[in-house]
């Protein structure tokens, strides 16, 4: 059994209601929801919340809120591994304990089933990997950043690779911000993500936008509509 999670709290504070928040006409938690119903990978697709206008949207687009979040993982300290181990623990103690896992933020819209199916191919694939997760390349050479220090002065991380060519560093990337697929066991031993037990999945930079602040939502709207016209 795979089951997908959708952690979706209702208490964001830098985009109110931000899980539910129209993104290009509908509920932005809704491309993610279809998303994983489209891929096939799933028996069963939750999102796990502690409010109830977020569970009727999720209900709508075809996901299940079969448990409500205790308030205690539904606070700003709340990490996305507590609220993910909580959901698997529900699920064992209904006997439906399942075999992989995906987790899903709802604000990612630019997940895509066919990635979904692929992902989970590559993780079954290397079997002694715990995780298989979105990755995305830093568009700069991170070992050439640098800080604006409180007396408004420039200062690099790493002066020395001041002279060194961009062609010549090391690529760098980071976590997309979109699907985690893991064992059961996995998720339940708090393995680290970002560890030899992870296989990254790289995607493509333009498919890739965190959703943090409003400029971040302008962004990704934007973004998306682009996508659109070139599909179209």
């Amino acid at each position: 059994m795979n089951i997908a999670i959708i952690p979706a709290r209702g208490g964001s504070k830098r985009i109110p209601r931000k899980n539910i928040k129209a993104f290009n006409g509908k509920p932005i938690i809704a491309y993610t929801i279809e998303a994983a119903l489209i891929s096939g990978c799933f028996d069963r697709v939750i999102v796990s919340t502690d409010d109830d206008e977020i569970a009727a949207v999720a209900l709508q687009y075809g996901a299940e809120v079969p448990f409500v979040r205790p308030l205690a993982l539904a606070d700003d300290f709340a990490t996305t591994g507590v609220v993910v181990t909580h959901a698997l623990n529900w699920l064992i103690e209904s006997n439906s304990k399942p075999s992989f896992a995906c987790v899903m933020y709802a604000t990612a819209p630019f997940i895509r089933a066919e990635i979904l199916k692929d992902a989970f191919a590559t993780l079954k694939q290397n079997k002694h990997k715990k995780f298989c997760f979105g990755v995305a390349e830093f568009p700069s050479s991170i070992q050439r950043a640098f800080k604006i220090t409180t007396h408004g002065d420039v200062e690099m991380f790493q002066p020395e690779y001041f002279n060194t060519r961009s062609q010549d560093l090391e690529k760098a990337y980071h976590d997309a911000g979109q699907f985690y697929w893991g064992t059961t066991e996995g998720f339940l031993e708090s393995k680290g993500m970002f560890s030899s037990d992870s296989i990254p999945y790289p995607l493509p930079r333009h498919q890739v936008q965190d959703i943090d602040t409003p400029e971040d939502w302008a962004r990704a709207e934007a973004l998306y509509q682009v996508m659109l016209k070139q599909s179209g």
